[in-house]
This record gives C-alpha cells, sequence and structure tokens, in this order.
C-alpha cells in the first residue's frame, strides 16, 4: 500500500528502499537493521529521525544509537501499559535510545518523565499525522469514495486489524455479534484488509446483512469515510487521533489505548471487546455525540515544530538523568 500513499499525497520517492517485505517481529527488525546499517555507515549522517512503533522504528534506531548517531523519535512517549503488544515494546526501547523525543501531548511527557528521561530531551511539538489529515481534508471531501460504494444515508465505520482480536475466534466472533446488532439500525462499512477478511471469513461473515464488508481504501477515500460517518468502531490508534481532529464519535474496542489524549479530550472512547458494552455505549454515542475537543498543538504544524528542534545547534546529553527529588545540583 505504501506506493499507493506515495501517489495519492504525492511524496517524493525515497532515495534508498531498504526493501524488507513481512515476516516475523524478530525477521522484520533483523532485516532491517542489517540493510540499514552498511547504508548508514557509508553515508553518515547528522540525525536519524524515526517515527511511530513499528519494527523498523526500533530497528533504525539501535543501528543508529550504536553507531553513535543521534535519533530523533517523533511519536516519543506514547504508553498503552501493556507489554503483550509488540509496538509498546518498540515505543519503550526507542525513547531509551533516542536523543530528541518529540511528543504529541501532555500525557506523553508525563511517561517519559516517569520513566527518567531527561527534560532537556522532551519536545512536545503536535502530531504530525494531524498535519496531513488537516493538509489533504479538502481533497478527501471531494472523494467518490461514497457514491463508487453506493452508500445512501446515515453509516457507522469499522476497522479492525489487531492480531491479537481478529486472529482469535473466541474474541472476534463476539465482537462481529455485537456489530451485527448496531448494523441492524446503522448500516456499517467494514473496510477490511486480506489477514482481517481472511478471519472474517472463517467465521462466516461475507459482507452480507448488517455489515459491509469492502476493500481497504485509500488515504484520501478513507479519510472521507471517517469524516461523513456517524460513528466510527475501531481498534486503530490512528483512526482515534484523525476522528478525534474530524470530531467524529469513536468507540475504540479495545482494554487500554496509546492515544488518552484522545479520550480526555476528544471524541473516542475506550469500550473493550464485552459485546454488550459496545452495542451500549454505540446507542448512547447515536443520541449524545461527545462535544469535539482538540488537543493543544493539533493544528497542523507539528514539522514546522520538529525542524525548529532538529535545527537547533543544541545536542542534548543522551546520559542525562533529572536531578534526584529534594536534591539540588
Amino acid at each position: 500500500m505504501s506506493d499507493a500513499f506515495f501517489a495519492e499525497l504525492a511524496i517524493p520517492e525515497p532515495d534508498i528502499n531498504l526493501g524488507v517485505g513481512s515476516g516475523s517481529h524478530a525477521e522484520q527488525t533483523a532485516r532491517v537493521m542489517l540493510a540499514f546499517e552498511p547504508w548508514l555507515l557509508a553515508n553518515r549522517c547528522d540525525a536519524v529521525v524515526v517515527v511511530g512503533d513499528i519494527n523498523s522504528t526500533l530497528a533504525c534506531s539501535l543501528v543508529a544509537a550504536k553507531l553513535g548517531v543521534p535519533v530523533a523519535h517523533v511519536e516519543a512517549g506514547l504508553r498503552s501499559f501493556d507489554r503483550s503488544m509488540p509496538e509498546e515494546t518498540n515505543r519503550v526501547l526507542t525513547d531509551a535510545v533516542s536523543t530528541w523525543l518529540l511528543t504529541p501531548s501532555p500525557d506523553a511527557d508525563e511517561n517519559l518523565n516517569r520513566e527518567g528521561i531527561a527534560p532537556a530531551r522532551i519536545y512536545r511539538v503536535g502530531n504530525v499525522m494531524v498535519d496531513t489529515l488537516l493538509a489533504h481534508l479538502d481533497r478527501a471531501m471531494e472523494s467518490d469514495v461514497l457514491q463508487r460504494l453506493g452508500v445512501v444515508g446515515e453509516y457507522g465505520l469499522v476497522t479492525l486489524h489487531r492480531p491479537a482480536l481478529v486472529d482469535e475466534p473466541d474474541r472476534f466472533g463476539p465482537v462481529l455479534e455485537a456489530l451485527s446488532s448496531i448494523g441492524r439500525s446503522l448500516q456499517l462499512l467494514f473496510p477490511a484488509h486480506p489477514r482481517t477478511r481472511a478471519a472474517l471469513e472463517a467465521l462466516d461473515i461475507r459482507g452480507e446483512g448488517s455489515i459491509q464488508i469492502v476493500e481497504p481504501e485509500s488515504y484520501l477515500g478513507f479519510l472521507k469515510l471517517q469524516a461523513a460517518a456517524r460513528l466510527v468502531l475501531t481498534d486503530s490508534g490512528g483512526v482515534q487521533e484523525e476522528t478525534t481532529v474530524l470530531g467524529v464519535p469513536c468507540l475504540t474496542l479495545r482494554e487500554n489505548t496509546e492515544r488518552p489524549i484522545t479520550v480526555l479530550e476528544g471524541t473516542n472512547q475506550l469500550v473493550g471487546l464485552d459485546p454488550d458494552r459496545i452495542i451500549s455505549h454505540a446507542e448512547q454515542a447515536l443520541v449524545a455525540a461527545r462535544a469535539p475537543r482538540r488537543p493543544t498543538l493539533w493544528d497542523g504544524h507539528a514539522a514546522e515544530r520538529i525542524v525548529q528542534v532538529l535545527t537547533d545547534k543544541r545536542v542534548p546529553e543522551l546520559s542525562a538523568r533529572p536531578t534526584p527529588l529534594g536534591l539540588t545540583q
């Protein structure tokens, strides 16, 4: 899908593509490290910038840190406090070796402070995903996706992809029953990637009746689907953020979230996987949705603030630690 994003958003082609495909977490991490290290040795950089919490984020951070190249982590400090999630391991380890920790929200700053990260390394810059959303929202609203899908009237949007849910029939089955119940009063669109579609078919859910399973959409098409939805049900961190900015009611079908700011200040509600709870919160959201409230610095200028940090000649010491409470230097 990356080719589609590059084309649709007019992103310049990368100079180097490491060409690492799918595999286990260990395989992906190792392959990225093996491919990135020789490139970085041959092309010494002033800094390596990594984004998010995927395997390549951690892999490139480790390579750079071991070679003495400063690392800047965009979306630093996010925590779900669920170590069973591979992304949580990636977040914690990447932050530990990063020089600049570029955070999107106050809770991320607080997490890093609790972990003993020196305040001089923490910079709250806002949310770069919001930059992308706001820059392309007008184009997205011109999409013909609703006409192509034959959508008439109000609808809910479903996006579920996490292996801990879709790969577990005992969990996924009851969630789908809850969605079917909601779908009897509000049509549901479910863009499903191949992995999720296979799990749906294994449970004999083929897009008939109250849930309409459709192919994955482009970024602009999916943004239009979110913006026009009456309700979004998801397990995606990015969708929690996007619906908050769009002011669309969002129910997160997880027991935890690394983006609690979307619950505190946005339209997101953390509802877990209990079917009755999902149905109840959906009914409530359709009657009285939360008033939209966008977090501070989610204004479309996060990238500019990141550039300001990285062009500052000061490089904080990685070994620096805060002064212990009650002591003075």
